[in-house]
């Protein structure tokens, strides 16, 4: 028999590593990676995200550039950074490089993946009478602002009647989004894995909704367009996301093995992020950007701009490089089944 940890247990871990990451836009650094020559890649990462596929893959191996890993808390901040030149390239949802684009800035999606949205989910604690999605009216919703999360919210609410001046909207970044939740301040969170997985396992909450069938369910590589525009970065560029992949492709069939790693990094327990990569990882499929994608991530613009979050209408199609799309399928590709 499996040994459960009691809830505080499982808690803690994830939110001492987020306040350790620190505030909205601030970033810790990772462990360089060595390659060969003299050319450097910045890219921005979450913790337990790229970089811990990538070498529990076995793909940072006879690299023939480096590799400075920042480590960010979501990815809005990641994006500042990309906007900023700090960073070449990083990881993020469906949302941020909307909210990018509408701040004008310097961001280009080049790498995108398809899985499920039941990660992205709406959490009330055990103990709530909410049902139903539309029973949120009145109440007090946590969200970190610009995320994937956000997005969702929004069509949960809407597949509900609602709009977000229906509810009382707390932004707040995931580490005291959870300290909230967790201790009665807010009715609830909407928030991705795998603070989903924490949330459930440690059974201090349930899914009220989930993103499933109402977003889209992909997640982006976004670069610098500053970097798009040196051919030694293109080339190493091409390269990381052909790893990227491999990776991905490598965890469909290496669930415990990558959970164990993903547990080690981020700090959770083995049994959360087991069921994090089994909801969330295991479905996602590398596409193509696509006109299919670029009208979807449309949709989403033209939401939160006609919310008054974002100040101007998008063109999100400007904010693209189909490059290096090579043979991948189209971004409508059904995501791969994963088990709960």
């Amino acid at each position: 028999m499996r040994r459960r940890l009691a809830p505080a247990a499982l808690l803690l871990p994830l939110a001492l590593l987020l306040t350790a990451c620190g505030g909205n836009a601030s970033a810790g650094t990772g462990t360089d990676t060595d390659g060969k020559g003299s050319l450097t890649l910045n890219v921005g990462d979450q913790k337990g995200g790229s970089e811990a596929i990538l070498r529990a893959a076995g793909e940072l191996k006879d690299l023939d550039y480096k590799i400075k890993w920042s480590t960010f808390t979501s990815g809005p901040p990641l994006l500042e950074a990309v906007n900023a030149k700090a960073v070449d390239i990083g990881g993020v949802g469906n949302t941020p490089p909307v909210f990018a684009a509408g701040a004008d800035s310097k961001v280009t999606v080049v790498a995108a993946w398809h899985g499920t949205s039941k990660g992205d989910a709406v959490l009330v604690p055990n103990d709530s009478k909410l049902t139903d999605p539309a029973q949120l009216k009145g109440k007090s919703v946590a969200v970190a602002q610009g995320s994937s999360a956000h997005y969702q919210l929004v069509a949960s609410l809407k597949e509900a009647g609602l709009s977000l001046s229906d509810i009382k909207v707390k932004y707040l970044q995931p580490a005291d989004a959870l300290a909230a939740f967790t201790s009665g301040k807010v009715d609830a969170w909407a928030v991705w894995d795998p603070y989903t997985s924490q949330i459930l396992q440690a059974k201090q909450g349930r899914v009220l909704t989930t993103g499933e069938g109402i977003t889209n369910g992909l997640t982006f590589q976004v670069a610098a367009p500053s970097a798009l525009k040196d051919p030694k970065k293109v080339a190493a560029i091409k390269d990381y996301l052909e790893r990227l992949r491999r990776a991905y492709q490598w965890v469909y069939s290496h669930e415990p093995e990558w959970a164990k790693v993903w547990a080690k990094e981020t700090g959770l327990p083995e049994d959360v992020a087991l069921a994090a990569v089994k909801r969330t990882y295991t479905t996602r499929v590398a596409v193509a950007v696509d006109r299919q994608l670029i009208a979807s991530e449309q949709e989403i613009a033209d939401t939160f701009t006609a919310l008054k979050l974002i100040p101007r209408k998008v063109d999100f199609g400007n904010f693209v490089d189909t490059r290096f799309n090579g043979t991948l399928p189209a971004s409508t590709s059904a995501p791969r089944p994963s088990e709960d």
